[in-house]
């Protein structure tokens, strides 16, 4: 039975190239004005590694218009805003919820800091910076930072595996004249996504983003070159920590999400974990207490996607969580899930769509990050990807991609237990090759 939709989604495209995504959802009493940016650490070179991450502190310290940051951020706040910035590997966003009646001073702020900053305060950002790199690495300077290692470990010399804030070396380098060439570069018409989600008019939104990024200039799209995989696992990797417990993540890396593959993924995740019920937190946490917690995740770029397991637990211990998982998810992927578990993870991924629409973050990114890469489904479409997954087809999607020889370890923690835990990876029990 088809649910009713509590929202239109609109895509606009002004004359500059800049798109524009309205998604309105009137029983909401918020809007959320996101700016999507297809410029993260992957755009840049080993000698400019980081250089997204400054920029993006650089923006919050005024623009032409509003040059006082503490008045421009006093303006967002006024209509109940606060102005936040992320940077990540494939891209960047720019964002604030404002009541309804404050869309337009919330554009006009967003607009003006991407297009006309005054990139001031370059030191004093780039010591900021430095002491948030410090929370990635040891006494001794060695990274320990477990999504910067998998990252590694797993995309090699591809800038992908590079680290989102870059490095010391490289943020002390930085000059006046890289970022703004950066700016230049990627802050473009093409590589832009405005969107408005919430308590907002398709008419009024269009009108308030074509003047507010009236200085946008315009540029063409970036691409990417994807990354590559050789299947040679398993494959371990093991930094040592001096800590109380040894984190890990298991990785096989898979395909993105318009890939026909990606339905049968997703349901096999929600089948490992999708709540305290789930096989794989039974299995580890509530049956044995091998841990106080693990996670399975799907991490998805438009070009690769990552089926990922995480958890932290005793150094002494870790064997045995990382060779238990590995038979929870071998014997999911041997023989399926059963009738009652494929019912439960697709009911439950069609109540996660209804809940979204409740939720403009989660509008805007479905709607609003999908749209810097293609044209994003829509909720229907998506869950009858789902609804269509036979049993047979979640086997042999796993025989295709969770195996042996696509398996990629990483743990950070202290020495004792290591060996063990590298035997384990080693023999990948309950995994077949390809």
């Amino acid at each position: 039975m088809a649910r009713p939709v509590s929202f239109s989604h609109t895509r606009d495209v002004l004359p500059s190239g800049l798109r524009v995504v309205t998604v309105a959802t009137p029983h909401l009493h918020s809007a959320l004005l996101t700016v999507f940016v297809r410029a993260g650490s992957r755009h840049e070179t080993p000698q400019t590694n980081g250089i997204g991450h400054m920029l993006e502190h650089l923006f919050f310290r005024g623009s032409e218009h509003f040059p006082d940051p503490v008045a421009m951020n006093a303006a967002i706040e006024e209509v109940g805003g606060n102005l936040n910035g992320v940077t990540m590997r494939d891209h960047g966003f720019y964002e604030t919820a404002v009541a309804p009646e404050g869309v337009g001073i919330g554009l006009r702020i967003l607009g003006d800091m991407l297009t006309r900053p005054r990139l001031s305060h370059l030191d004093v950002e780039r010591s900021i910076i430095l002491e948030e790199l410090l929370d990635e690495v040891d006494e001794d300077g060695r990274d320990i930072d477990l999504d910067n290692l998998s990252k590694m470990a797993l995309f090699g010399d591809h800038p992908m595996g590079m680290k989102i804030a870059g490095t010391p070396e490289t943020v002390r380098a930085f000059t006046d004249a890289q970022i703004r060439e950066h700016l230049r570069r990627h802050y473009v018409s093409g590589n832009l996504v405005v969107c408005a989600a919430g308590r907002v008019k398709r008419d009024e939104v269009l009108a308030l983003v074509a003047d507010a990024f009236s200085a946008l200039p315009e540029g063409p799209t970036n691409t990417e070159v994807a990354p590559t995989f050789v299947r040679t696992g398993p494959r371990f990797s093991f930094t040592e920590h001096d800590e109380s417990q040894t984190a890990f993540r298991i990785t096989f890396p898979g395909v993105p999400e318009q890939h026909p593959d990606f339905p049968a993924l997703q349901l096999l995740r929600r089948v490992l974990d999708d709540g305290l019920s789930s096989r794989l937190p039974h299995e580890v946490v509530e049956k044995r207490g091998l841990a106080y917690s693990v996670q399975a995740s799907l991490e998805a770029y438009h070009d690769v996607g990552l089926f990922e397991i995480e958890g932290a637990c005793a150094p002494e211990r870790t064997a045995e969580v990382v060779s238990v998982s590995l038979e929870v998810l071998g014997r999911l992927a041997a023989e399926g899930p059963t009738d009652a578990e494929l019912v439960r993870a697709k009911r439950r991924h069609r109540i996660f769509h209804d809940f979204a629409q409740d939720a403009p973050g989660e509008l805007a990114a479905w709607f609003g990050s999908t749209e810097l890469y293609r044209p994003p489904e829509t909720f229907e479409e998506r869950t009858r990807q789902m609804d269509e997954v036979t049993h047979q087809q979640l086997i042999e999607v796993a025989a295709r991609h969770l195996t042996g020889d696509n398996l990629h370890v990483v743990a950070v923690g202290p020495k004792r237990g290591v060996k063990d835990l590298e035997k384990a990876v080693a023999a990948a029990r309950g995994l077949a090759p390809r």
